[in-house]
């Protein structure tokens, strides 16, 4: 059973992550203790609300280093939410530019939809090589619930990532997956079955634990 940290920076949703992580197989604590966080098999970046907020917490706990030379190790890294978009360059809300964690290239910004916020359930549209949705068909649905994502899934791909879309009157990055480092914009936690099987497939990549 591998050792995983849900990372307790002052962001909401960290029971509904941890239980569902528990679920899925994994010996799981939620946590702001940064040397568990560096030492765990893998680490969870849950985030909820504004972009700023959830950076400004990420700073103030000093855990940014200590995600980014996990994914420089080649350590298995998940955000979630807000928790994917901080580990971008820049978010941009209401006209405030925000500095990002830059481990993946690219910027936050509105969705350019009629109605925001997105949320309620989705298909996403998974290449095949995604570890991420491996075994799951193109039926699947997340729960999605935001008003900003990374809507340029070609910079990412040209930048080595395996990338998953998802369609909200435009195409957006619903997924990433470049070494360690994974990310979805929706909420597996709160996506029932098809969730417990992302889950489950990111359990599968870490090294067990003792």
């Amino acid at each position: 059973m591998s050792d995983v940290v849900v990372l307790d920076y002052g962001s909401g949703n960290l029971r509904s992550a941890e239980r569902a992580l528990a679920a899925a197989g994994a010996d799981v604590r939620v946590t702001d203790d940064l040397a568990a966080a560096a030492a765990a098999d893998g680490l969870v970046v849950p985030g909820v609300g504004a972009y700023a907020a959830c950076m400004a917490g990420i700073e103030a706990l000093g855990a940014g280093p200590v995600i980014a030379e996990r994914v420089a190790a080649g350590r298995p890294v998940l955000g979630i939410c807000v928790g994917m978009q901080v580990l971008f360059e820049h978010g941009d809300e209401h006209g405030v530019v925000t500095k990002g964690l830059g481990l993946l290239p690219g910027g936050v910004t509105r969705l350019a939809a009629t109605r925001l916020p997105h949320m309620g359930w989705n298909t996403v549209r998974a290449p095949r090589e995604s570890v991420l949705f491996a075994g799951l068909t193109e039926q699947s649905r997340f729960y999605f619930v935001h008003s900003y994502a990374m809507s340029d899934p070609a910079a990412l791909a040209a930048a080595g990532a395996t990338v998953t879309t998802a369609h909200h009157d435009t195409d957006f990055v619903a997924a990433v997956e470049r070494g360690s480092l994974s990310a979805a914009q929706f909420h597996p936690e709160k996506s029932a079955d098809t969730g417990a099987a992302l889950l489950r497939n990111w359990l599968a990549t870490l090294p067990s634990g003792d």
